[in-house]
């Protein structure tokens, strides 16, 4: 059964006020009110400095359960949210093989499901490695990218993007961090330019509650998992009032949401999953055999959910 081995989140340095980045983006005093006071976002967190290769093996470098077992290191995947993260024939994920010693990996993208890539990565390291004949064998998964466009900083009128990066070890099997169930939903009907097109947006806005609802679910009801059985939910970090709405419609206790980093590190792509993990495991906020929900979504549409068991 695919295990989480370890997790490791890198925090960039610089934290920039949402109406700093408000301002740099056009966004008027309404709207920056708007995700300040509704949404409860607070900063960001930016690495100006470097590189996406940098960002990736700085993630790489807070992961000491990665050093002594590179050569168990079958696979390296990006879980990437937008479609393209360099310009072409840069490859960030090729470049970092050999910073990290892992130049006899295969080293892939995972995408086309966007803020919630990190979840499928998961999923796809565990189906490689099962049919792998070393029951040692790891993947690494990374996750994080860099806001170089404005549709990479901004998702209107609902969460502003961050820098945070974070690795994670997957291996065919463990005691701790067990993936129960995984499942996703995608809804090509919200596929569009959400800032270009309001009636897009509105439907996305819409649909997007119970949207999430259903899959996580899906995921609880293939685990043999209820609501009432879940210790902890891993949101991404869009904003709160997203999730005051669904836990409230699910009759989920709100203090149960690791919610602590959606105004103080801001949405960062896909590696919301590993950051709230981390902060989870952190501030020992899990049990041994605890049961948890991670749920994200992502633009285009893809909802999805995974159960794990500590």
């Amino acid at each position: 059964m695919t295990a989480l081995k370890a997790v490791a989140v890198h925090l960039p340095p610089v934290a920039e006020p949402i109406e700093t980045v408000g301002d740099r983006l056009g966004l008027t005093a309404r709207q920056q009110t708007l995700l300040r006071r509704f949404h409860g976002l607070d900063q960001v967190l930016l690495a100006p400095d470097g590189d996406l290769t940098d960002l990736l093996a700085a993630a790489a470098a807070a992961l000491p359960e990665l050093r002594g077992r590179e050569h168990l290191v079958r696979y390296v995947l990006h879980a990437r949210g937008m479609p393209v993260g360099a310009p072409y024939p840069v490859n960030p994920v090729h470049e970092l093989l050999g910073r990290l010693g892992l130049e006899h990996a295969r080293a892939f993208t995972v995408t086309h499901h966007a803020c919630a890539t990190s979840l499928l990565a998961v999923d796809v390291a565990g189906r490689l490695l099962a049919a792998d004949p070393d029951p040692q064998a790891l993947a690494l998964v990374l996750a994080g990218e860099k806001t170089f466009t404005r549709d990479a900083q901004l998702v209107p009128e609902t969460a502003v993007f961050a820098e945070a990066a974070a690795a994670c070890l997957v291996g065919a099997h463990g005691e701790r961090d067990r993936v129960l169930s995984y499942v996703a939903d995608l809804r090509g009907e919200f596929d569009g330019r959400l800032a270009e097109d309001r009636d897009l947006l509105d439907r996305y806005q819409r649909a997007y509650p119970q949207a999430l609802i259903a899959v996580m679910e899906a995921a609880l009801e293939r685990a043999g998992e209820s609501w009432q059985s879940l210790a902890l939910l891993l949101p991404h970090n869009v904003n709160q009032i997203s999730w005051r709405r669904v836990c409230k419609a699910v009759g989920y206790p709100l203090d149960k949401v690791v919610l602590e980093n959606v105004p103080t590190v801001g949405h960062s792509f896909a590696a919301d999953f590993f950051v709230n993990h981390h902060t989870a495991i952190t501030r020992g906020l899990l049990n041994p055999r605890d049961r948890y929900l991670v749920a994200a979504a992502g633009l285009g549409a893809t909802f999805a959910a995974m159960v794990l068991q500590h």
